[in-house]
């Protein structure tokens, strides 16, 4: 019989880490694995996975300890019969506890994306089999807040190989000079992904690059032009097709003041686009300053917006920058995610 996973994942937008779930189902599923994934109704998950087809089941799941969705899962879970149930988010983390109890055959994986330390004996005691920490910056996290390291297994988030046939030509489409430095940045912009940050470096970095610099906005639901400071840009909205979007990019900036590992600075080092990020949470596993990109102090805007100033200004690093990045992406890539979450797997189920 096949390993049958059912996944739960309860978010309501298309981010990095539903992005993560409907890659694993889908080399699951290409590795002979069986996967169920449980989503939040007309949730962007839910439609690209059934869309792939793979098989989904939607329940709205409003809170930690929602009864009704719990209901729900323990149905999925007497009618489906998976051998491990994997929880994606915090949320499904606590829905998976309450839907299982009683039923301490079947274990429980947990992923955690995010660099901040867990709240809570409930959630993180001894019936999660296993969790999975995308960076050792959230494994650190988890360990000082008091989950065991033998308990936690790093599986580094992967990215596809890009395939792109015609980049976007963000100069043309928007009109702008054929000099100019196009710089990007990926994700719905909030205050920890550095919107206010972005601000205050747009205004710090030099005359010169300033001039040159053109802003392009990758996700979030606004379009149109937009001023950031003294530098003109552009909001392209939600993007379907990421890779064709980046691949016309001279720079990535990735002002995140808090990221657990960053699949965006995977897909622009994949695609030779040289980042420039703040030193926090997983990013300095994946950036080698210097080499692969370039690496901000915490906090330090200035010193980003130098940074900033002298990619704009040089293209011979841009160049030496990106072609490094390649095979430094390569690393992470979706078969070692895909394998390494196996692994875990295989340790549960042994111990089982």
């Amino acid at each position: 019989m096949p390993l049958r996973v059912l996944h739960i994942d309860s978010g309501r937008e298309w981010r990095g880490g539903q992005r993560q779930v409907l890659l694993l189902a889908r080399g699951q599923r290409d590795r002979g694995v069986e996967p169920l994934v449980i989503a939040q109704p007309d949730s962007p998950l839910v439609r690209r996975v059934s869309g792939a087809g793979l098989a989904a089941s939607v329940v709205r799941m409003r809170a930690d300890w929602d009864l009704a969705a719990v209901r729900r899962i323990r149905s999925s879970l007497r009618t489906w019969r998976p051998d491990v149930v994997h929880a994606h988010d915090a949320r499904a983390h606590a829905l998976a506890l309450a839907a299982l109890t009683g039923l301490r055959h079947i274990p429980l994986v947990v992923t955690r994306r995010v660099q901040f330390v867990p709240r809570g004996r409930i959630k993180y005691g001894s019936r999660v089999a296993r969790f999975i920490a995308i960076s050792g910056a959230v494994k650190s996290a988890m360990q000082e807040g008091g989950v065991p390291a033998d308990q936690i297994d790093i599986v580094y988030s992967g990215v596809p190989a890009p395939q792109v046939d015609t980049p976007r030509n963000w100069r043309a489409e928007i009109g702008w000079p054929h000099d100019a430095v196009i710089c990007g940045i990926v994700g719905a912009m909030t205050q920890e992904k550095g919107i206010d940050v972005l601000r205050r470096v747009a205004d710090s970095v030099s005359s010169a690059a300033r001039e040159r610099c053109r802003l392009v906005f990758l996700g979030g639901h606004a379009k149109g032009a937009v001023q950031i400071g003294q530098i003109e840009g552009y909001r392209a909205g939600f993007v379907d097709e990421i890779h064709a979007a980046m691949a016309s990019l001279d720079v990535l900036w990735h002002p995140s003041s808090a990221e657990g590992l960053g699949t965006s600075v995977i897909d622009a080092m994949a695609l030779g686009v040289p980042p420039i990020a703040f030193a926090v949470g997983g990013l300095p596993e994946l950036i080698e300053s210097g080499v692969t990109g370039l690496l901000a102090p915490p906090g330090d805007v200035q010193a980003f917006a130098d940074a900033a100033s002298r990619l704009a200004l040089d293209t011979g690093l841009r160049g030496r920058l990106g072609a490094a990045g390649r095979p430094r992406a390569a690393h992470f890539g979706v078969d070692q995610m895909v394998d390494g979450t196996a692994d875990v797997y295989t340790t549960v189920l042994r111990g089982r």
